[in-house]
């Protein structure tokens, strides 16, 4: 779909879709699985306007959108605006200011974005080249999640009975499984190319409790931009790709058609103590023959497979994911809060939470599972935070109380402490307009050590620094990076490990704060930061459009 300031209209509908011999109803965007891809070009109005026809509320993200002064259209539901329900429509309505590259839209309710989802891909402006080689054509590769259940039933199942949600049964590489899965050899992504050509691959994971390695069999790639931002370009075999992240590569084909196809396979980077799908997907690369030859049909092409890493290779990740520099060129400059006003810390972790009597929990004493960022697991409203912050109505909604620190002190990565329950509330940090943050995300041991996705709504953040361990205020700040970090929309917090960001906090509003992982979100990884109003005309939050849904 390309837009023209024109509205797109999208129809969220079920859909009979079969995937591993198995056909269920799907909720889809106009009938399509993956979702429509949307194409538009730096500078441009988005106007969408989502109609419900299912029994779901919904909301769409527009995931890495800046929504500058325009939070009403970011989309996660109770945050930024009640879900339509069914029946019922409202217009998405943002400009594209100052970004340009591969994002994804997804639903942002519940887990239905396991199947509501699709790329949006920001051409840059008009004469403006790609900083480098023009690729001779672009390829959008989605990965997603399948489950031959019915996602919604086991989130709620799961939910309610303070059990892990089952893991999915398959991933998928544009909506298809791939030849390594059962009955699934016709449901495989094909990607013919032409010898001694330059191809620009835009991944995005879709998937929702899975980072992902990736690589393509006998072939380097050069990776040229993630998140939607330039970044200096390094060859790779393999790379890493939480979901929520979107990276950008080149393919640079073979001078000569070999007699092979090459599998593009991803599979899971898990490092939690937690199940998961250790299933693999794959594409095929396939090269086009000059017909004249006919000595190929002689002899079957044999299939080359990539080697990927272990699933728990926590150094190979660090290693990909320090490589990653912004081009911080005249033209695409690295933007880096140099002085900070508010410093935070932030627990990013599991922990226990206390069931009602009549639930019967898992857990010891009647305990389940549950996710906190400085121990508060964030309870979500029943009103969206965005209205009542904007309507100065937060009385009973939200509580400004946000811990800055860790209430408790203890050694995050070693052994975890003997009282591992965690608080719950809906609590938000305000910042005043235009102020330069310096946040710390420390991953705990509390249950297990695992990697988090952390995915911030209405800013790209600078990744400063990372380590392994626990940070150290006095010693690692020496070593940040404020020349050219990378700047992204979501980053993964090391297992085990520590990851530091700047962002200004230049757009008001109310902005979620997640782990990306979807089972994480259920259980409360999550926080909203609240942007206050700057003091001149374009740094206020316009009213909200007169279709926003009511709850």
């Amino acid at each position: 779909m390309k837009i023209k300031n024109e509205k797109i209209i999208e129809h969220i509908k079920l859909q009979t879709v079969t995937r591993l011999c198995q056909t269920k109803s799907i909720v889809t965007v106009n009938g399509q699985f993956p979702g429509p891809r949307i194409i538009a070009r730096e500078g441009d109005r988005v106007i969408i306007k989502v109609v419900n026809h299912v029994q779901n509320n919904i909301t769409i993200h527009w995931h890495g959108i800046r929504q500058l002064r325009s939070g009403w259209a970011d989309g996660p539901a109770f945050i930024t605006q009640c879900p339509i329900q069914t029946g019922q429509s409202y217009v998405y309505n943002f400009t594209i200011t100052g970004q340009r590259g591969t994002l994804f839209w997804h639903a942002h309710i519940s887990w239905l974005r396991a199947t509501v989802y699709g790329s949006l891909v920001i051409l840059p402006k008009r004469g403006v080249p790609y900083p480098f080689p023009q690729p001779f054509k672009e390829v959008p590769i989605i990965f997603g999640e399948w489950w031959k259940a019915d996602i919604e039933t086991m989130i709620n199942q799961a939910m309610q009975t303070g059990g892990a949600p089952n893991v999915s049964d398959a991933y998928t590489m544009n909506g298809l499984p791939g030849p390594l899965y059962n009955c699934s050899a016709k449901d495989t992504f094909r990607l013919k190319v032409r010898p001694g050509k330059t191809y620009l691959l835009r991944l995005i994971n879709a998937a929702l409790n899975d980072e992902l390695f990736f690589s393509i069999a006998n072939h380097t790639v050069t990776v040229v931009e993630v998140d939607a931002v330039y970044v200096k370009p390094f060859k790779t075999n393999t790379l890493v790709i939480t979901p929520g992240q979107t990276t950008n590569i080149l393919l640079k084909t073979k001078s000569h058609s070999p007699n092979a196809t090459f599998l593009m396979a991803a599979r899971s980077y898990a490092t939690g103590p937690a199940a998961f799908d250790n299933s693999t997907t794959a594409g095929i690369l396939e090269y086009e023959h000059k017909s004249s030859v006919s000595n190929t049909k002689n002899r079957k092409p044999s299939v080359l497979k990539p080697a990927l890493p272990m699933f728990n290779d926590t150094i190979f990740a660090m290693k990909f994911s320090k490589k990653l520099r912004s081009l911080a060129s005249n033209k695409f400059p690295a933007k880096v809060p140099q002085t900070v006003n508010r410093r935070f810390f932030f627990t990013v972790g599991l922990g226990l939470i206390q069931c009602s009597r009549n639930q019967a929990c898992p857990g010891p004493n009647n305990t389940m599972v549950a996710a906190a960022i400085n121990n508060v697991s964030f309870v979500q409203p029943s009103t969206a935070l965005l209205q009542a912050h904007f309507f100065g109505k937060s009385k009973g909604v939200y509580t400004t109380d946000f811990p800055a620190n860790p209430t408790f002190k203890f050694n995050y990565t070693g052994t975890p402490p003997s009282n591992i329950l965690v608080n719950s509330g809906t609590k938000v940090v305000v910042l005043p307009f235009n102020t330069r943050v310096e946040l710390v995300l420390q991953d705990t041991s509390i249950i297990g050590a695992e990697s988090h996705p952390l995915h911030l709504h209405g800013f790209n953040f600078y990744v400063v620094g990372q380590g392994f361990g626990n940070f150290d205020p006095k010693k690692d700040p020496a070593n940040f990076n404020l020349v050219d970090p990378i700047e992204r929309n979501t980053v993964g917090v090391p297992s085990g490990g520590w990851v530091a960001i700047r962002f200004l906090a230049d757009n008001p509003g109310v902005w979620f704060m997640h782990c990306h992982l979807e089972v994480h979100t259920s259980w409360g990884l999550k926080m909203a930061w609240v942007v206050t109003d700057g003091k001149r005309p374009n740094q206020k939050l316009p009213p909200p459009p007169s279709d926003l849904p009511k709850c």
